[in-house]
Formats: C-alpha cells, sequence, structure tokens
C-alpha cells in the first residue's frame, strides 16, 4: 500500500473543498508578515523633522487611469538641519520646480515666510524625495512643505488600484469600474510624498475629487461637497483623529448600502454601521451588519474601550484582487467571499481598528506581535460568540500541529523567511493563549485592558503588552514578584524551537523529575547549542484521581531550569497528565509505566469519556511524534493508538491521518508495511463504514470531512466498494463520446482508478493528458497529470509515462510536467524504486537528453535516489554512486546529500522496524482480520 503517492496535505485538498476554512483566513490576515518583514532594516527617516498635520488633495482622471494632487505638510523642526527627507515612490511623479516650504514664524502673527529652496533630490535605488536649503531651519520653528504630484493608477493593489466588475438585469450586462487605495504597509508613498512610517500618526484634512456618478467613501464623513466643472464633484473629510500613512483608504465606486433587517429609521448608535456592495449581491451580505455589530459588541467588552469612531463602512469589492482586506481606519474593504464566512475573518479585521491602527505598532519589528494578539483576541471572540462553529473545534490544534512539525525540523522554515515570520506570529499567539489559561483570563484581559489604556493615536513596542500583563499579573497575584511575562515570553518568541518535557515518576515517593529539552523530530538531532536553550515552561498536573480539567494554572513554573521536582503526586496505579489540553505549546513524554497507565484508562469508555477530547487528541499526537522522533519506543505508541477503534471524535482522528501517512512513508519499502496496512485497515474500517451508514442531510461537515477523509485513505489501502464505485463512475467517462471535452468524475475517484485499476483505464487517462484541449483549464490537467504519476503501484505504468516523457521527450509534455512526474513519484517506494531503475537502465540515453537541463537532472538524481529508507536502499544508491563516479555532474552534491540521509534514516529503520513488526504481529494474532473487502 503506497501510503504516501500523494502527499498528506494534497490527499486533505482533495477530499474536502470548503470555500475557505478559517485556517486559510488567518494566514491571509491583514499584516502581511511577508511583506512588512523585509522592511525591519530599513533605513528610518531622520527625525530632525517631525509631520503635525496633513492636508491633502487627489484627483482621479478615470478616462486617462491617472491622478494628480498637491499635499501640504505641516511639520515642526526637532533637530537643527539643512534638509527636508520625505518618501516618495519611483513611479511618483513631484513637481520639484514648484516646491514651496514655508516658515511660521512665532512672532508678527505667525508671519509666514517662503524659504529659498538650494536643490530637490530623488535619491537613486530608493523612494525618497530631499529638499535641501542654504540655512539650517530653525529648532522648534513650524514649517509646511507645499507639494504637486501625479502619477499613474494600476491594477495591482499597491497605492491606487482601479477594479472592474459587470453586473446582469435580465439580458443586459453592464460594466462597473471602481478606485481605490490599498496604503499598508507602505505605499502611501506612491501616492504623495509623506513620512511613510507607522511611528508618525497625525490628523489628514483630505479633499477627494470624483465623478459625478461615483461616491466616495473615506476614513471619515464627508463635510463638505463642491461642485466642479466637468461632472465632477469635490468632497472634503472630516480631519481625521492622529493616524498613521497605512491606516489612510478610501473607495470611489458605484456600490451601494446593503439595508438589512437590523436597520431602523433614525438609528443612532454609535458607531454607524454601514455595509457596502453591488446591488445584485446585497442578499448575499445582509446578514454582515448584524455580525458586525456583534463582533463589535465582544470587542468593546474585551478591551473596555468604545470603538473609536462615530461610523464603521464595511466594503464588499468586487474581483478585489487582494488576498488580504484593507483596513483602514474606519472602512474596511474586504473581497466579496471574505464576507460570506463565519465570525471570524471580521473579527480578526475589527480587531485592527482597536490595536494596529488607532494604536499601532512602532515599527515593522512588532508587526507579528500586533498580528499574534489580533488572532488570539479574534478566535477568543469567535468562540465567545457562537463557540467557534467555524472552527469546528480546530483551534488552536490545527496552528499548534503545524508549529510541533516546523520547529522539530533540523532547519525551520526551510531557511525561508517569510514562513518563519508566518510561524513565529503562530507561535506568539499560543503564548498569549499560554499566559491566558496559566494567568487567568480575567487577569488577562484586565492586563490587555491597562495596555491599551491612555494609549490611543499612540504606538506601542512588543514589551509594552508584556509589561502590562505583567503589572496585572502582580497585582493580582498570579505571578510571583521577581518574574516577568517578558522574561517567560522572551523565552518562547525569540527561538526557533519549541521544548519537550520530560515526566520520570517515582512511584515510591509519589515524586516526579521535569527534565526539558529541544524538541527534535528529524534527525540527526545535531542543532547547535541545543543544551544552552531553556523555556518558561508552566507545568500544569491533572492526576487520575481527581481528574479536574478546569484548573489551567500551573502547579510549578520551569524557569528556564533543565529540571524541576514535582511533590504529593498520586499512588503509583494512577497515571499523571501534564499539559492537559495543550495549553502550552510542547509535547510531553512520560516513563513507559504512566503511558502505558494512560492506554489502558482510554480503552474504557467510562474513562475515555473523562478525558477531554483536546488531551486525547494531544496524548496521541504526542506519543507518536515522540517515537518518530527516536524519544519513545513504538510500542508505547501503538498502545495508545488502541482506543481509537471506539474513538469517533474528529479533533482526536485528525492528527492520525498525518500519523499513518508518516510512519507509512517511513516503513514502505520493508516488509513491515503490509501488517502496518492490515492494521490501519482495522482502525479505518469500522470508522468509516459507521459514517457512511449514519450519513444524513444536513449532517455537521466535521461528520463529511472525516468520512470523506477515512474513505480516501482505505482507496488507498484497496477497499474494494470504493475502488469498484470509482470505477463504475470513471466508466461514463471512459464511455463519453467527446471524453476531451470535459472531466466528469469527482477528483476523488480518479486515484483509486489510477492505482487499483486496469492499465486501459490508466492509459485512458493519459490520453485525456496528451489531447487535453487548450480551451480547458489547466489546473484540470495538472491534478490529471499529478495522479497519473503518484498514485498507480505498477511499475508497467510509470515506466510507461516515464518512456514517453523522459526518453521519447513527448513534445506534449513540458519540463515543467516532467518536474512534476518526478515530484510525484517519489511520494512512494513504488514511484521512487521504479525511477530508480529507470535511472540505471537508461543513464546514457537520459545524460543525453537531459545534457542542457540542469534542472531537470538535478531533480531526477533527488527524486530517484533521495527516498530510500532501509539498507537495501542504501547498496542500491552506494552501488550506483561508484558505478557512475564522476558522471553526476550538477548532482554530484545531491548524490552525496541522499547517501547521507539514507544512512540517517537506515539506522532509524533498524532501530525502530523489529519494534513495529512485533507489536503488529502481536496484534494482528489477537485481531483475526478478513481481508475479504479489500483487494489483495
Amino acid at each position: 500500500m503506497g501510503w504516501t503517492v500523494i502527499p498528506f496535505m494534497a490527499i486533505v485538498l482533495i477530499a474536502v473543498t470548503p470555500a475557505l476554512s478559517w485556517r486559510q483566513y488567518r494566514i491571509r490576515r491583514s499584516i502581511d508578515l511577508s511583506v512588512t518583514n523585509p522592511l525591519i532594516p530599513d533605513n528610518k527617516l531622520p527625525t530632525d523633522l517631525v509631520p503635525v498635520k496633513y492636508a491633502l488633495q487627489l484627483e482621479i482622471d478615470a478616462d486617462q487611469l491617472a491622478f494628480h494632487g498637491n499635499v501640504n505638510i505641516t511639520m515642526a523642526c526637532a533637530k537643527q538641519t539643512n534638509q527636508i527627507n520625505l518618501h516618495a515612490h519611483n513611479d511618483l511623479n513631484v513637481d520639484e520646480g514648484n516646491i514651496e516650504i514655508v516658515e511660521y514664524t512665532a512672532g508678527d502673527n505667525g508671519k509666514a515666510n517662503t524659504l529659498k529652496i538650494r536643490r530637490v533630490d530623488r535619491v537613486p535605488k530608493k523612494p525618497l524625495l530631499v529638499i535641501y536649503f542654504h540655512d539650517d531651519l530653525t529648532v522648534g520653528t513650524t514649517y509646511e512643505a507645499r507639494i504637486n504630484f501625479k502619477g499613474m493608477i494600476w491594477e495591482n493593489t499597491e497605492g491606487l488600484f482601479q477594479g472592474k466588475y459587470k453586473t446582469h438585469d435580465g439580458d443586459q450586462q453592464e460594466d462597473h469600474s471602481y478606485f481605490a487605495s490599498y496604503f499598508r504597509p507602505n505605499h502611501a508613498r506612491r501616492v504623495f510624498p509623506c513620512f511613510d512610517e507607522p511611528s508618525y500618526k497625525v490628523p489628514f484634512l483630505v479633499t477627494i475629487v470624483r465623478p459625478k456618478h461615483l461616491k466616495t467613501l473615506f476614513n471619515t464623513e464627508v463635510i463638505s461637497s463642491e461642485n466642479l466643472a466637468q461632472d465632477k464633484v469635490a468632497d472634503t473629510f472630516d480631519t481625521t483623529s492622529p493616524i498613521s500613512t497605512f491606516a489612510l483608504g478610501f473607495v470611489m465606486s458605484d456600490l451601494t448600502e446593503v439595508v438589512s433587517d437590523q436597520d431602523s429609521e433614525g438609528a443612532t448608535t454609535k458607531p454607524i454601521i454601514r455595509i457596502w456592495a453591488r446591488r445584485d449581491f446585497h442578499d448575499q451580505v445582509k446578514d454582515v451588519k448584524m455580525k458586525i455589530q456583534t463582533v463589535l459588541d465582544h470587542l468593546v467588552k474585551f478591551w473596555n474601550v468604545s470603538f473609536p469612531l462615530n461610523k464603521l463602512d464595511i466594503v464588499a469589492l468586487p474581483n478585489f484582487s487582494s488576498v488580504k482586506p484593507a483596513d483602514n481606519w474606519g472602512l474596511v474593504v474586504f473581497r466579496e467571499s471574505d464576507l460570506q464566512n463565519g465570525y471570524y475573518g471580521i473579527a480578526q479585521e475589527l480587531v485592527y481598528q482597536w490595536l494596529g491602527t488607532w494604536i499601532s505598532p512602532h515599527w515593522w519589528s512588532d508587526a507579528h506581535v500586533n498580528k499574534a494578539v489580533a488572532g488570539f483576541v479574534a478566535a477568543a471572540t469567535t468562540i465567545d460568540i457562537d463557540n467557534g462553529l467555524e472552527f469546528e473545534g480546530k483551534w488552536p490544534m490545527t496552528i499548534l500541529y503545524s508549529i510541533y512539525y516546523e520547529f522539530s525540523k533540523r532547519y525551520p522554515h526551510s531557511r525561508i523567511t517569510a514562513i518563519k515570520q508566518e510561524t513565529t506570529c503562530s507561535k506568539t499567539e499560543l503564548v498569549l493563549r499560554m499566559l491566558n489559561l496559566t494567568l487567568g483570563a480575567d487577569t488577562f484581559q484586565k492586563g490587555m485592558q491597562k495596555f491599551i489604556e491612555h494609549r490611543e493615536c499612540k504606538t506601542f513596542v512588543s514589551n509594552d503588552i508584556w509589561e502590562a500583563l505583567t503589572k496585572q499579573a502582580h497585582l493580582d497575584r498570579k505571578l510571583c514578584e521577581t518574574a516577568t511575562i517578558n522574561e517567560i515570553a522572551d523565552s518562547w518568541v525569540t527561538k526557533d524551537r519549541i521544548p519537550m518535557v520530560t515526566v520520570h515518576r517515582d512511584y515510591q515517593k509519589n515524586t516526579a523529575t521535569i527534565t526539558q529539552r529541544v524538541y527534535l523530530r528529524e534527525r540527526p538531532h545535531d542543532v547547535p547549542e541545543q543544551d544552552k536553550m531553556l523555556w518558561w515552561i508552566p507545568l500544569v498536573v491533572v492526576q487520575q484521581d481527581n481528574l479536574n480539567f478546569t484548573n489551567t494554572s500551573a502547579t510549578k513554573w520551569m524557569k528556564k531550569v533543565k529540571q524541576v521536582t514535582l511533590e504529593n503526586l498520586t499512588n503509583a496505579d494512577n497515571f499523571i497528565i501534564i499539559n492537559p489540553e495543550e495549553i502550552g505549546p510542547f509535547p510531553v513524554n512520560y516513563d513507559e509505566r504512566n503511558w502505558n497507565l494512560l492506554a489502558s484508562y482510554l480503552l474504557d469508555e467510562g474513562g475515555r469519556s473523562k478525558i477531554p477530547v483536546y488531551t486525547r487528541a494531544k496524548l496521541l499526537h504526542d506519543a507518536w511524534n515522540l517515537a518518530y522522533a527516536g524519544h519513545l519506543s513504538f510500542a508505547t505508541a501503538f498502545n495508545m493508538t488502541l482506543f481509537m477503534q471506539f474513538e469517533r471524535n474528529h479533533l482526536v482522528w485528525n492528527p492520525v491521518f498525518t500519523l499513518i501517512d508518516h510512519i507509512g512513508r517511513h516503513i514502505d519499502m520493508s516488509a513491515v508495511h503490509k501488517k502496518f496496512e492490515i492494521y490501519v485497515r482495522t482502525l479505518l474500517t469500522p470508522l468509516y463504514e459507521e459514517l457512511a451508514q449514519n450519513q444524513y442531510e444536513g449532517e455537521e461537515k466535521w461528520k463529511t470531512n472525516l468520512r470523506s477523509l477515512a474513505k480516501t485513505f482505505l482507496c488507498r489501502a484497496g477497499y474494494k466498494p470504493c475502488i469498484e464505485e470509482a470505477q463504475k463512475v470513471f466508466k461514463k467517462w471512459m464511455d463519453s463520446p467527446e471524453p476531451d471535452l470535459g472531466n466528469p468524475v469527482a477528483n476523488q475517484y480518479i486515484c483509486p482508478v489510477f492505482k487499483s485499476g486496469t492499465q486501459d483505464e490508466w492509459e485512458f487517462g493519459l490520453q485525456r493528458v496528451i489531447n487535453f484541449p487548450e480551451s480547458r483549464v489547466r489546473s484540470e490537467r495538472t491534478y490529471l497529470l499529478k495522479t497519473l504519476a503518484g498514485c498507480p503501484v505498477q511499475a508497467s505504468k510509470i515506466n510507461r509515462l516515464l518512456n514517453l516523457t523522459v526518453l521519447e521527450d513527448n513534445g506534449n509534455f513540458t519540463d515543467n510536467d516532467i518536474n512534476l512526474i518526478f515530484k510525484m513519484l517519489s511520494g512512494g517506494s513504488s514511484g521512487y524504486m521504479a525511477l530508480f531503475d529507470f535511472l540505471q537502465k537508461n543513464w546514457d540515453a537520459i545524460k543525453l537528453r537531459f545534457k542542457d537541463r540542469e534542472m531537470l537532472w538535478n531533480n531526477l538524481i533527488n527524486s530517484a535516489t533521495g527516498l530510500f529508507t532501509t539498507q537495501e536502499g542504501y547498496d542500491m544508491v552506494s552501488q550506483l554512486y561508484v558505478q557512475r563516479q564522476g558522471e553526476f555532474g550538477t548532482a554530484q552534491h545531491i548524490i552525496e546529500k541522499s547517501l547521507k540521509n539514507i544512512k540517517e534514516e537506515t539506522k532509524w529503520s533498524q532501530e525502530n522496524l523489529p519494534v513495529i513488526e512485533k507489536w503488529l504481529d502481536n496484534f494482528l494474532n489477537q485481531h483475526k482480520i478478513s481481508d475479504d473487502r479489500f483487494i489483495r
């Protein structure tokens, strides 16, 4: 059984295709760390002059897709200087010859003097405008820069952009266009010269000229409108509170206000909430105002501060190409689809109205903490409103498992900065959850309120949050006076690692020795300076004779020490659980006796029901991953799975599929694999058949998803009902008179047919790829090619595909196609062994084909040699290395890396396969299993 034919995450996407999950949404949140992180080392503007206020006039030229305007920037001189430095993007055309700098003197009733400018420079390759003077400016004096500018409007959402959409009225179709801004994080400089840094928060007085048939929404309300020539109108808006340049925003469109059932005449509740959308989308967002109000009520209660604006406009922008909403001050712009989901996405953006816009990070280095707080508060708000219905109970588990996986690698984030920022943010969010639980929700909330108090329209650094929490924790006596939240948070946030806690009980003395060390899942465990890494770890303990999972305060803190002792524990016949409900983001290992006590208790239905779902999932997840990492016997880990025969909660099952995939990947080449396959069938068959029998319309989404996942894995295991169903559906496509015009087969049926079906069925799929029409969506062809390569276990199918694409150099397949084939074949032993044999037998011909295609050659060597896990595999690759010494060319380092990795994997196999096989033999002897429902 090729467990890794298609990577696990691909399976999930195939089996479950919701419109937009909360997990997907949280990745797309407004503070885009991949954008803000590169700004951290940017040179800041000199602090000689600081802005006091802006007066901005802007006019859109819809016909020319251009804009022009002027800005008056009032500044205070704080230090002696002879120059003014402003941000201005290289694409922005500044009228340098007509810049005016006015000095307002203190005497003579504020007399204004125009200064003589020496020169104006645009700094090469930097978005800077520098204005030089003959004499120094005077400290303490106010100056005003008056600058005209113009620029082009683009389609991409950076600065000012144009969007288009269509509406339909019967047979009539009407074209519409709109103009909008997206200034986060530093795109205001694309539109007007400014101090484009988050720490400069000043008021804006803005006038925007629009075509008469369009309406402009801005951060604040319109205070006056003036009709101009050529059917144009100049709207002047109320002066904003002090805000950063990125919080400035407008939308100019013909969208209309959505009238909902909640609206009442003369309503004066603040803020006034308005929803804007195209007219034929009103029905889809008619409940959004209610959601907005509900979220606002909860956030006001959390922050203990009223919403800091009189109005809030929410815009559903058609064809909005940005994956992140534009959370302007008082004007939040969403993609239409984002407003059709639950509360989380809305809560996420509204949190930024308080923390992010009203109160802003002082510099981009604090953006990840801002995002983490917003994520945590949004999740807590969503759970508070409707028990987090849209999460299906998966928060925070989905984040947590990805953190465990990423930070236990030898090289986290694959050294990719964007991934590092996101994972660090996610870890910080989990640290906030840990603090909320261990300090208590009341103390945590009061600490956050203390942080936000008196900070309106100002900025913050990360330590401000931790200090506020420390003060409240000390006040409430939830933390000893010598400890600070700053220290605790710093020990977690600043490391690209997480700890593993190990518990060794002394059953005679009723004590336990607790140690901490770096958690490493990938081998070898050779991370530099790992012995020096220590964390502040809260030890929350639950004992079998007092199963209280509501008390989340720490029995003891590990204060960056390697070892502590817990005393007065339960007797030797009872288990203990450390870190229940995943209070902290760290796995926990126990001595074998405690693990076995837990395994026995979970097998009993009465006992199992007393252990909450998150804790059951944690115990299972920790046991398997610790075994995989070499910290726990696989016999013990397998014992912890026995209760899954009776488990029906999807949250406990979710990690199981990943674990099956990971272990299956490792033992795919071994003789143990067949026994593991039967064991997996034993776990999954009753689950799937029970879910299939009890299927009903309108059931919870998690049941549908769990059934789909179980079915997908059983299909891969050769479950006959699944294969027969897939072949029946597939035959309709084969019998179609014009099969190239479209694919009537759902994706879930294709892989089972290509794996367990006939050569003719697979060949039919191959011809569909070859004859794929240009008019169809290319992603359908890509999926078909992935399954053609990744699903079969028969060497004949794989060789047919390789001969066609590599040796025959068929013109229907691009180099990208061939790379994709190599990648998919590396998913399971059938694939990479067939690829290795193909390479060995056709070495000279392949070398000739790939003579000038180094990327293909390198990827081939990597996919064909890098995945073996046994001594037999090592010997095969080693023999090839010796035979072809000096012929690997650019792939020389790849084959050497493969041999090194295989040697490490071989050690793993030698240590663990005998243990796994012995446990499986014992299990299969006790469970007489019929294979009648599976293809042999």
